[in-house]
């Protein structure tokens, strides 16, 4: 897919692995380029908790996520468009995605309510009852400004009735059609989201209509892989996403969303997928842990009280290169605001450089064997 003077995003396949469906791309888009396979830090308030942008920079991050239903709630569309969107807002020059807030609304499930209309549900602020058409969320992401928008979706819990999976799959695919007719700002690049739950003929069902649409208005700029990540194994995902990545289409970016444990990132890039986001590492780091290659760290226990080695030797991040394991378990005990802080950017900088070296296997055409060496590790038994 090339760039055009009214559609500034170009998506270019790099390269591809030999004995994998794994490859390296690059999305141009108005706030520069995306290189993948890429780990995207989630700023679910336009904000990652505790970290600066330039700190992100530092760190390698290529692009953040913000979230459509949180933003909506506080400070609210208007204002953020008033103050020039939210690039300028949260002071990040880089690209950005923001997610519709679908999933954020399934999770309201005492108060969420879907018909083919749209979406009804309550402020997790106040109370407060809200209503989203797909037309009403283009406008709302229009107004935050985001780079790459995701399409309004109905996303099923785990487990679920296949016939509720399937209704879902038809409201999401009439939901991309809406939402495609409404967005037509050319800054904005729209992903359409492929639902189905675990069922492997749902999920072809919703690619397959996806791809209908695509193919009879406007193209869809990407595709999200939604629905996963809900409660399911993830041995079981495995077994249709490969599938799904597959059968979409090769020229567009496919986004697995709300992924980031290590081992999952890396077998979702052999099935083909290229872009990844979560709020694991940073989550994780608030609780004093810390992904290392020796796998999860967990700082409160007992053993790292006088041990005076860094956190990771193999790591370059800030919290790597100048503290101890000893310091950042007294920081965890005490509830200093640094080890959250110290912690997020460790995690950040450990899956953005594990996909930074991904992508380089997959340029080598070596990536089968960087995947085996990972699974071999001392770290992929942690995880």
């Amino acid at each position: 897919m090339s760039a055009r003077p009214d559609r500034p995003f170009a998506f270019t396949v790099e390269a591809t692995d030999p004995s994998s469906s794994a490859r390296a791309c690059r999305l141009d888009t108005p706030h520069g380029p995306i290189e993948t396979p890429v780990f995207m830090p989630v700023g679910t308030r336009a904000t990652v908790k505790g970290l600066l942008p330039p700190q992100l920079k530092d760190l390698g991050a290529q692009v953040l996520l913000a979230n459509a239903y949180h933003l909506y709630l506080r400070p609210g569309g208007a204002l953020v468009e008033q103050a020039g969107g939210l690039h300028r807002l949260m002071g990040w020059d880089r690209p950005l995605l923001t997610d519709s807030g679908g999933f954020q609304v399934f999770s309201l499930a005492d108060t969420f309510r879907a018909d083919d209309e749209g979406a009804s549900f309550t402020s997790i602020i106040d109370g407060s009852a809200h209503r989203w058409s797909p037309e009403d969320n283009m406008r709302l992401q229009n107004q935050l400004g985001a780079d790459i928008v995701m399409q309004l979706d109905q996303c099923t819990p785990y487990p679920c009735e296949k016939d509720a999976v399937a209704v879902a799959v038809e409201r999401s695919a009439a939901w991309a059609l809406r939402c495609r007719q409404a967005q037509r700002n050319p800054a904005q690049a729209l992903f359409a989201i492929v639902q189905g739950g675990v069922f492997g003929d749902l999920r072809q069902r919703s690619v397959g209509r996806l791809r209908e649409i695509d193919a009879g208005v406007q193209r869809f700029e990407g595709f999200g892989i939604g629905g996963y990540s809900v409660g399911e194994p993830h041995g079981l995902m495995f077994e249709t996403l490969g599938d799904v990545a597959a059968a979409l289409p090769a020229d567009r970016p496919r986004y697995l969303m709300g992924v980031g444990n290590p081992s999952t990132l890396l077998t979702a890039v052999a099935q083909g997928v290229d872009m990844f986001d979560c709020v694991l590492p940073t989550r994780t780091a608030r609780t004093g842990t810390a992904f290392t290659s020796e796998g999860r760290l967990n700082l409160r226990n007992a053993r790292f009280a006088s041990d005076l080695a860094p956190l990771d030797p193999s790591c370059t991040c800030p919290a790597c290169t100048t503290y101890t394991r000893a310091y950042l378990r007294h920081l965890v005990l005490s509830k200093e605001m640094l080890a959250p802080i110290l912690l997020s950017l460790h995690n950040l900088h450990f899956l953005i450089a594990l996909m930074r070296r991904a992508r380089q296997s997959v340029l080598e055409g070596t990536y089968a064997a960087f995947l085996e060496a990972w699974r071999s590790s001392a770290a992929a038994a942690d995880f």
